[in-house]
């Protein structure tokens, strides 16, 4: 049997927080490892989200053969609803992670009938050329999974996102003894997550949040509100368990919290015994000092219910004197200024915010260095590539293999778009896809989206001009006098001279002519116009040019 090399092509989720998506290939076989999201950064103006560029895969569609699914949060799971109906395949995911993708595309109204194939523990299932095997890892939500992924070559490890958390809320620890055994029976490649990859020593365990708004929940006098993530069913957990210790009822604010709490009950993963759940619309019925409300908006999303409250925008919920808000989530890299503005309106109505990773409201699902370290020393492989997070984690991820005994040239610090190529004796970069960023604005923009992006910088910064022109249909001559009208570029009722001045440009510069060609007429109207606006205001606004035959 000829040995064809493995190649390794990660095509998100490197050099950033967000858009995990990773291609395993050998021969005619390519298996796919998550399909996440990312958060756009402030200068993507109006755009909503990033997903992972599949040039690629579509142009390897005959070789696919399934996607694999590590965890159901958003960076994992997230971009499945704009990639789906490019590559209908398989989804292969545990029980939880199928309910919360269910959820996903039901709220994206998606007419797609995922084919989705239930991952056990354990139990090796084929896809392709592979033979893959899950095991259980510590995260903050529950059902995730690490995978092994037998091949030809040997057996890749990707370790998902994961922390070793010694007392889990769900009761199911990072299985060790697996990877340990495993180690012992040869890993080729090990995968593993870097996100907190500068944080020495060991991730605390989620056991102390529960103990935190349990406190939190017992000293309040009066409402409690707690925004998380929808996908956190282990704090959901804490919150019912708590609500009903303190005889307090949980009332969910948000469509995407309810859809997800109601799958998870409906699965078991959330428990209620005590029925402390109750529908908002009894809300009334109750004193503030019984009632605890469950929302989303730990992100400051616009359209969150817990920024609509601290906006004082939303239909049903007003912050009162005395309520007690806690923001029960880290920020996501360029999300720190819309938390902060949520933060500020909530405090100038009077409520209580307890927010931060001092207040200890919130832990992080992802392994410290010492955590990370006795990934390695377990599985002990021959090559290592740090995945999930920004270049710097993965150097730095880099660096404690090298200090654990992996031979510098078996570690590779990757960008998206790298190839690496394993022969089963060494490894290398073998070369780099096309590669760029895929923006959804409403609809997915794909890669060409910079042109808008930089017309959308360009009319913040300097505005748009439109300059309006007659022509006589018959001799394309200019007919009366140019119209220009401005949007946030100058003031036209203290800088009309600017406009004016400008209408007189145009008119001199189209007066004498003879004009056929709408493209000719927006060249010359540009370039007149755009070095005067400069001269005169140091400002180059956007220029259109509309000609209109009489």
């Amino acid at each position: 049997m000829t040995k064809h090399k493995l190649r390794i092509i990660p095509l998100g989720g490197l050099g950033e927080i967000g858009k995990n998506m990773m291609a395993i290939e050998y021969g005619d076989d390519i298996l796919i490892i998550d399909c996440g999201m990312m958060f756009p950064e402030d200068e993507m103006l109006g755009v909503d989200l990033l997903i992972p560029d599949i040039t690629y895969l579509l142009e390897n569609k005959d070789k696919l053969r399934g996607i694999v699914i590590t965890h159901g949060h958003e960076d994992h799971i997230g971009a499945l609803p704009y990639i789906l109906p490019q590559l209908d395949l398989p989804i292969y995911a545990t029980k939880l992670t199928q309910g919360l993708i269910s959820v996903k595309l039901k709220e994206h109204r998606s007419l797609i009938k995922a084919r989705l194939r239930l991952i056990t523990p354990g139990v090796r299932f084929q896809v392709g050329n592979f033979k893959i095997e899950a095991f259980p890892v510590c995260h903050s939500i529950p059902d995730a999974v690490g995978l092994i992924v037998y091949t030809p070559l040997g057996a890749i490890v990707n370790s998902g996102d994961f922390k070793i958390d010694y007392t889990p809320v769900d009761g199911r620890p990072t299985d060790l003894s697996k990877l340990a055994k495993l180690g012992n029976e040869g890993v080729l490649l090990l995968m593993a997550d870097s996100t907190y990859s500068e944080l020495p020593g060991y991730t605390p365990s989620e056991k102390i949040v529960g103990q935190t708004l349990d406190h939190i929940i017992g000293d309040a006098p009066g409402r409690v509100i707690i925004a998380t993530f929808s996908s956190l069913i282990s704090r959901i957990q804490m919150v019912i368990d708590s609500a009903a210790h303190h005889k307090r009822h949980v009332f969910i604010v948000g469509r995407s919290m309810r859809d997800t709490v109601k799958m998870a009950l409906e699965l078991g993963y959330l428990h209620d015994p005590s029925q402390a759940l109750s529908n908002v619309d009894d809300l009334k019925k109750y004193s503030h000092s019984q009632t605890i409300l469950l929302t989303t908006g730990s992100q400051g999303e616009p359209t969150s219910a817990l920024v609509r409250i601290a906006n004082r925008d939303h239909p049903e919920i007003r912050i009162h004197q005395g309520d007690t808000v806690v923001i029960s989530a880290t920020p996501i890299p360029g999300n720190e200024s819309l938390i902060n503005r949520t933060i500020d309106n909530l405090f100038r109505q009077g409520a209580n915010v307890i927010y931060g990773s001092r207040s200890n409201v919130h832990v992080h699902g992802h392994g410290s260095q010492e955590e990370l370290k006795m990934l390695i020393t377990l599985a002990k492989p021959k090559f290592f590539v740090p995945i999930h997070g920004e270049y710097r984690h993965l150097v730095i991820h880099a660096g404690l293999a090298k200090s654990l005994g992996i031979p510098e040239g078996n570690v590779f610090v990757m960008d998206n778009g790298n190839i690496l190529e394993i022969d089963g004796e060494k490894g290398r970069i073998a070369g780099r896809l096309p590669y760029g960023n895929v923006y959804v604005d409403g609809l997915v923009l794909g890669q060409h989206a910079q042109v808008i992006l930089r017309d959308r910088r360009m009319l913040s910064r300097d505005g748009i001009v439109v300059v309006i022109v007659a022509l006589d249909k018959k001799e394309g001559t200019l007919v009366g006098y140019p119209d220009i009208v401005s949007r946030g570029f100058v003031d036209t009722e203290h800088d009309g001279k600017v406009i004016e001045q400008g209408r007189e440009l145009v008119a001199s510069t189209l007066g004498n002519g003879h004009h056929t060609e709408q493209s000719a007429i927006h060249t010359r109207v540009k370039e007149t116009l755009s070095k005067f606006f400069y001269e005169k205001t140091k400002r180059r606004p956007m220029i259109i040019t509309t000609a209109i035959e009489v």
